[in-house]
């Protein structure tokens, strides 16, 4: 099975990530061209062929049209001053590092606020205008890009949301990505998911995760290197964190989120064919060992990538409840499910002293889960929830439109090892359909069914 397995020994960070897989073959035209589906403006991309400790790989830049090239640069965040150009999706906190961690990239990509870096280029600004978490998920969704790359690049920045949320006290839906720091975050964290479907979507893998050492310099004292947010994007996926020597930062939010999101397990390598090998470049020569993020491109010969199925893990959260009125359960089963659970069910068990009851259960992504917990015994009769965190095993899925006599109709196919092995007609596009050509919908089903080209 194809497999890209990242070697993070000297860490990650989003423009990394994006630099390695364009040295083991994406096309760059290609990716620009995707990324303009976004509809973004006021940037470009710049890579260039450079060396780390005499390693040679990519360096790949966002370019915000508004910097200032070659100058040093300040941004003034609402509360927040930053020496550096890079955004951050920050709460109420006021803070710079100390250390000089660059990985020769913007750290734009950062969810938590504050780091100083030195960079090819500054830029001065004095927007105030920021975009939320709901914005940037908005512009994502309203694109042209694939239900895959939307999938996943939500998916990340909801990682990063979620850690800064929790850090600085606020809903994931509250926390702001500075505007000119948020073009930045969105062209790496959406241009990382484009170049993963530029590779054929493959099974991700991952070294062990090394972090650097070093402090971070707040408006309320120092905090030691992992950062808050990168330390809790991590330890929402339940990834381990070992520290080295070398005296910097090394893994970015932005790093830490793409690993949380993309990557299936973390560990050596095993049964790994490599066939190409890609080194995404940061920009400072490191102490201890070259700053680059290897990439490895081969094919896997282990048992467990028999199949081209896509993986991941949600949190699966189940209560047991036998005095919960009727009318409360279906209330909660709608409230979930509007507040973006996944999937939200019950199911008649027998409990204790023979009474009738319900297993009332909530699949949510993993780093909703805390979020769900409290809908949960807010909302319901429970006193406690049991949570667990199961992986999935999911379908390549693809959209089509197919033509019936009545008009066009949505269909979502899903592959296992490159054959379509199920169709469904969606719902939404039947029913709209059916309305308008005052049909039964169960025709509208039948006559898109038969149209599916198998």
């Amino acid at each position: 099975m194809k497999t890209l397995y990242l070697d993070i020994f000297s860490g990650i960070s989003g423009d990394m990530f994006i630099g390695a897989l364009l040295d083991v073959g994406v096309d760059f035209h290609q990716l620009e061209h995707e990324l303009a589906k976004l509809g973004l403006k006021g940037y470009h991309l710049h890579t260039s062929r450079q060396q780390r400790s005499h390693v040679a790989g990519t360096k790949f830049d966002v370019h915000v049209e508004e910097e200032c090239h070659e100058c040093d640069h300040e941004h003034e965040h609402g509360e927040h001053t930053h020496e550096h150009g890079h955004s951050h999706a920050h709460g109420e906190e006021k803070h710079t590092h100390e250390h000089g961690h660059d990985h020769g990239h913007h750290h734009h990509d950062e969810g938590e606020a504050g780091h100083a870096h030195s960079h090819e280029h500054g830029h001065s600004h004095e927007h105030q205008h920021e975009r939320t978490f709901a914005d940037i998920e908005q512009i994502i969704q309203r694109s042209t890009l694939s239900a895959w790359v939307k999938e996943k690049s939500i998916g990340v920045f909801r990682r990063v949301a979620v850690a800064e949320g929790k850090i600085h006290g606020k809903p994931p839906e509250q926390v702001h990505f500075h505007e000119v720091g948020a073009i930045d975050s969105i062209v790496d964290i959406v241009g990382a998911c484009i170049s993963l479907e530029l590779l054929g979507k493959p099974r991700v893998l991952a070294a062990a995760v090394v972090e650097g050492t070093g402090w971070v310099k707040c408006a309320h004292g120092r905090f030691p290197v992992p950062t808050p947010a990168t330390l809790e994007i991590l330890g929402a996926r339940g990834v381990p964190v070992a520290q080295c020597e070398e005296p910097h930062e090394l893994v970015t939010p932005t790093g830490a989120a793409l690993l949380a999101e993309l990557v299936e397990s973390f560990g050596p390598m095993r049964g790994l064919a490599a066939t190409k090998i890609g080194y995404g470049l940061g920009m400072r020569e490191n102490k201890t060992r070259p700053n680059v993020l290897r990439a490895v491109l081969g094919e896997t010969t282990d048992g467990g990538a028999a199949h081209d199925w896509e993986t991941d893990n949600v949190a699966v959260l189940e209560t047991n409840l036998d005095d919960i009125n009727a009318e409360i359960l279906g209330a909660f089963v709608e409230k979930a499910l509007g507040a973006g659970a996944l999937d939200v069910f019950h199911t008649p068990i027998q409990m204790k002293k023979n009474r009738p009851g319900v297993l009332l259960s909530v699949l949510c992504a993993e780093p909703d889960a805390d979020r769900f917990c409290e809908l949960l015994l807010r909302e319901t009769s429970a006193f406690g929830v049991r949570r667990t965190i199961a992986e999935r095993r999911k379908l390549r899925r693809e959209f089509i439109t197919v033509k019936t006599v009545h008009g066009e109709v949505q269909v979502k196919l899903g592959r296992l090892d490159g054959k379509v092995v199920q169709a469904a007609p969606e719902h939404d596009s039947c029913k709209r359909l059916a309305e308008q050509a005052n049909v039964p919908l169960k025709t509208v089903y039948e006559a898109a069914a038969r149209s599916i080209p198998l």
